[in-house]
This record gives structure tokens, C-alpha cells and sequence, in this order.
């Protein structure tokens, strides 16, 4: 059984919906078997949410949302079918696995369908701390995004426009279950506060913003100082210059570089490797990355954004790394693309938990300093990037380094190069880590790529 924590409010209901959804969980398996299925499993979602926007002051809109989900699949040996369904009543869950039964009879055999093998499933459910419901009313959470809002606006003069803030709050049950007698339970909360700014006048007009993002309340910023941050960040893109195509280093700030991490995570992943769409194909075992570099999983962190106790098979996570002194340790893959590679699941079902990047570097300014003369990137557009050769070119944003010293915002460029020369060049990472990921990475330094501007 899945242990949750009993302290709760005597408000919070959430433990009795559980049980609810893993109630219906058993009952639809049970079906499943009574129709002759081999095999079955169940996902069960009870989401509830609150999100509010404002602009210039005024309320633009008030969302409040209560979804429920519940998805069925079944197995007749290696035949595959699915269907879901929001209805609880009972006549509606027996037609949703009788038309899973239906769709399952009629498809081709797949050779890697069904369940992941019964000995690997989760057998213990520890607390990871990602429980933290906000009983945030509409007026509370209309308050927050205004004084966001107006703190940007009056940080500075050359605050020109907004483009609006936001305050937000979700909680999230969900239930997987299977036949192998595989049940778990997982409650999650998500909070955010944020806002975007304009700065200038007319062609000269420059957009920007910040936010803050958490499992609990206690964790996010302070709204005011999330729309002061967010008016430094705006006013800093003023009077922007464009550069002369050059080769030289680029340094990622922490919030855009993370998506080189989620570049490699795709080029590992088991469908991109099954269906021979990766540059990292046969790449287990190959050095990546400079020997100091490492990437390690951390599933059972507490309160990380993505903890869990298993994956979306069932699996028990553990932690482990994917990239260890540099070299590529594993794939990323659930029991599906395992099979189809003839591998094991490495319990990543539904993608990955926590990431912890290696850092060897202090913060963003000390790497600048040690760079010398490059790029900072602060923004990235586009989605130049072949996953087959991992060719690389997107439109950025950010700000001229010379002589180690950040000097004056840059755009209307390129940055280029190959994803693999790219990995191999990195020279530093930043232990400035942007919390609001489950990457945990800081700022990353490539040593050389291609910056094409107009000059």
C-alpha cells in the first residue's frame, strides 16, 4: 500500500478522494478481466486549480478549473487498446473498458506491448514533501498578481507598458493501477506568481518579465520583488545593438540553459532512439561531455518538482546518474522503448525526474569574468535544432561580454553550432541554479559557437 502522510487540514479531502479514484482503479480492472483481458492498467487524475491575470490594474481574467480523468488500457497478449473517460457514473466506466476491450481486439500484435514486469514494481512510498495545497481565494490571488504588477511599474520610470501578471495554484491527485496488483498513489500542489513588462517608446520598446514557482507557498518570492525583478530585466534590454558574425564563447544564463540539458534529454530518449531520429544513437558508454560534467536523476528527492516513487509504469525509481565523468551512462527509457531497443527500463516512463547538473563554477558574473569576451544569453527563439544531426541554430537574446564585463544588450542574432561539439565544449557550469526546473543547472558556458548578427 501507498503511504501517504495523515497531516492534513480538516479541510483538505484529499485522501478520501484518492481512495476514491483508487476504488474505480480496482473496479475497472476487474472488469478488464471479466472481458478477458490478459493485462490491464488505469490512470486516474483529480485536478483542481486557480488562475488569475491582470493588466495595467485592472482584472483580466479569473479561472478556476475542477478536471477529472480516467484512462484505461487493456492487453488480449500483445495487443494493445485504450480509452478514457470524465464520467464517474458507473454505466460510463463499464463502456470505457468495453471499448478499450473493443479497439484491443482489433489491432496487430506489437511485440513490446504490455505491462513492465511485475518484480520491478514500487514497493515503498515514501513521503517526498510534494503536498502542499493553498486554499488561495480569488480575491487573495487577484491581490498578489496586482501588487506584482504595480511594484514593476513604479520600479522605474522607463516602465513604459505592461503585459500583465499572473497568480496561480493547482493540486493534482492521480492513481496508477495494473494487474500485476500494482497500486500507487500520488498527491502534487504547483504555485506561481509573475509578470511581464514593456520598457521605451515605439520601434525602441523592449519586453521582459520574471516569475516564481513552487510546490509550497512558503517557497515562492515575495510579488513585489518578483515585478522588481522583472522591470530590471526589462529596462536592461534598452537600446539593444546587434553584433558582427564571429566565433566566440556563449555564456547561457540559468533560465535558458536548461534547454541544452533538455536537448540531450531528448536525443537519449527511447522514442527518438527506436525510431532512429537521435544523433546520440549507440552512444551509451561514449564520452559526451568534459570529464568534470555529470548529470545525476534524483526521483525521491523531497519536494522536487518532479519526485515520485515510481514511474508511469509502476516502476520504482532510484536515483542514478545519466551522465557520470563526462560519459553517457544510460538511455532514458520506459518498459515500452525498452523493448523495443531490447533494453531495461531505467523507470522513466512519462520522462524524467530530478535533475542535478554538476557545477564547477561560482555564478553567472564570475564566468562572464573568466570568459572574457563572448555572448550572454538571456533569451532564446526559434526551434532550430535537428534531432537526427544535431545541427543547432536559434535567434537570441542578451548582452555583449568584453574585457569580462557585462556590457550592453544585444539581439537580432543567431547562435550556432552542433549539439555534440557543443557538450564537448562546455567549460563551465554555474552553481547559480534556477530553482523553478526539475533541471537543476546554473549558468553554462560553451567555449565556441557561431554568432551571426547584421553588423
Amino acid at each position: 500500500m501507498n503511504v501517504i502522510s495523515p497531516e492534513v487540514s480538516p479541510a483538505d479531502d484529499s485522501l478520501q478522494r484518492l481512495e476514491q479514484l483508487a476504488d474505480i482503479s480496482q473496479r475497472l480492472l476487474e472488469r478488464a478481466k471479466a472481458l478477458g483481458a490478459t493485462q490491464a492498467e488505469v490512470s486516474c487524475s483529480d485536478e483542481r486549480g486557480l488562475d488569475v491575470n491582470v493588466r495595467l490594474g485592472e482584472v483580466e481574467t479569473v479561472e478556476s478549473t475542477r478536471d477529472r480523468g480516467i484512462a484505461v488500457t487493456v492487453y488480449f497478449g500483445q495487443r494493445k487498446g485504450s480509452a478514457s473517460t470524465a464520467d464517474l457514473r458507473e454505466s460510463s466506466l463499464e463502456s470505457t473498458v468495453a471499448q478499450a476491450c473493443a479497439i484491443a481486439r482489433h489491432t496487430e500484435d506489437d511485440e513490446a506491448a504490455g505491462l513492465a514486469e511485475a518484480a520491478l514494481m514500487a514497493r515503498q512510498f515514501p513521503d517526498l514533501d510534494g503536498w502542499h495545497p493553498w486554499e488561495l481565494s480569488a480575491d487573495a490571488a487577484l491581490d498578489l498578481a496586482l501588487a506584482c504588477e504595480a511594484a514593476g511599474r513604479e520600479a522605474d520610470t522607463r516602465i513604459s507598458n505592461s503585459d500583465g501578471a499572473s497568480a496561480a495554484t493547482a493540486q493534482s491527485l492521480s492513481v496508477y493501477a495494473n494487474s500485476h496488483g500494482f497500486i500507487g498513489r500520488e498527491r502534487s500542489s504547483h504555485h506561481s506568481i509573475g509578470c511581464a513588462l514593456i520598457a521605451g517608446q515605439g520601434d525602441g520598446m523592449q519586453r521582459d518579465g520574471w516569475y516564481s514557482s513552487a510546490l509550497a507557498r512558503e517557497d515562492l518570492d515575495d510579488a513585489a520583488s518578483i515585478g522588481r525583478r522583472a522591470a530590471e530585466r526589462t529596462v536592461a534590454r534598452l537600446e539593444p545593438r546587434s553584433m558582427t558574425t564571429a566565433q566566440m564563447p556563449v555564456l547561457y544564463s540559468p533560465e535558458v540553459a536548461r534547454s541544452l540539458i533538455g536537448h540531450l534529454l531528448g536525443a537519449v530518449s527511447g522514442g527518438a532512439l527506436y525510431r532512429r531520429a537521435s544523433f546520440l544513437l549507440d552512444s551509451v558508454g561514449t564520452r559526451l561531455f568534459p570529464a568534470w560534467f555529470g548529470i545525476e536523476e534524483l526521483p525521491l528527492l523531497r519536494r522536487g518538482l518532479r519526485s515520485a516513487a515510481f514511474d508511469g509504469d509502476g516502476v520504482a525509481t532510484r536515483n542514478s546518474a545519466l551522465i557520470r565523468d563526462g560519459v553517457l551512462e544510460r538511455y532514458i527509457l520506459g518498459s515500452y522503448s525498452a523493448r523495443k531497443l531490447g533494453l531495461p527500463t531505467t523507470a522513466n516512463a512519462g520522462g524524467v525526474h530530478n535533475l542535478k547538473v554538476t557545477a564547477n563554477a561560482d555564478d553567472l558574473v564570475s564566468i562572464a569574468r573568466q570568459m572574457g569576451n563572448g555572448l550572454l544569453v538571456t533569451e532564446l527563439m526559434g526551434q532550430g535544432v535537428n534531432s537526427v544531426t544535431g545541427d543547432y541554430s536559434r535567434g537570441a537574446g542578451g548582452f555583449r561580454v568584453e574585457n569580462g564585463e557585462i556590457s550592453y544588450p544585444v539581439d537580432g542574432i543567431t547562435i550556432a553550432g552542433n549539439l555534440k561539439e557543443m557538450f564537448a565544449s562546455i567549460e563551465a557550469v554555474g552553481a547559480d541554479i534556477d530553482t523553478r526546473s526539475h533541471v537543476h543547472t546554473g549558468s553554462i558556458l560553451v567555449g565556441r559557437m557561431t554568432v551571426a548578427g547584421n553588423d
